[in-house]
């Protein structure tokens, strides 16, 4: 299986080209798309859609997995990321792609072992999962480990089949028993 992982931003949107041969996890290709500010922003978008659509045709994945919104303080920030990544959506979705969608916790999870890990101990992780000789730009390692995180999800699920989830309810939590 061969997933194209993003890092969606409005001037840098990272991808990265993970496939699982086996128990094994070959990188393919990274790179980043970068957008010219004194652009308008749609036409920024464009770009981003372009890019991503040039990816897909080149590479021919079978997913694609995208980080999903980090919501900040700026709300103008957030409204932008989100509009990147719904270019990146909709190339993948013009494509014919599934899109799975990890948050950052999620994918820090898969790669490190740890939801809070640091920027530089998630890269550094990828580089050694990968074999890479050295750690790709940022928004690149950044795809790449969204790429790991959707394998890695991607194996658990044929594992052990879908999640299903259960439920103890309590009425109280004076009622409460472990």
């Amino acid at each position: 299986m061969r997933v194209l992982g993003i890092d969606p931003g409005s001037r840098i949107t990272g991808y990265g080209l993970v496939e699982q041969s086996g128990s094994r996890l070959v990188h393919v290709d990274n790179g980043a798309i970068f957008t010219d500010r004194a652009l308008d922003f749609p036409s920024r978008l464009r770009i981003i859609f372009e890019g991503i659509s040039r990816v897909v045709a080149e590479y021919g994945p079978d997913a694609v997995a995208i980080e999903d919104v980090y919501v900040s303080e700026n709300v103008r920030s957030a409204l932008k990321l989100g509009q990147a990544r719904g270019a990146a959506i909709a190339a993948a979705v013009h494509a014919g792609l599934p899109v799975a969608e990890y948050t950052a916790s999620q994918i820090k999870q898969a790669v490190v072992g740890q939801g809070r890990a640091g920027k530089e101990q998630v890269q550094g992780m990828v580089r050694i999962l990968l074999g890479l000789p050295e750690v790709a730009q940022a928004d690149a390692s950044d795809a790449l480990a969204v790429a790991i995180c959707h394998l890695n999800s991607h194996s658990l699920r044929q594992k052990t089949g879908p999640a299903v989830l259960t439920s103890r309810r309590t009425g109280s939590w004076r009622n409460y028993r472990p």
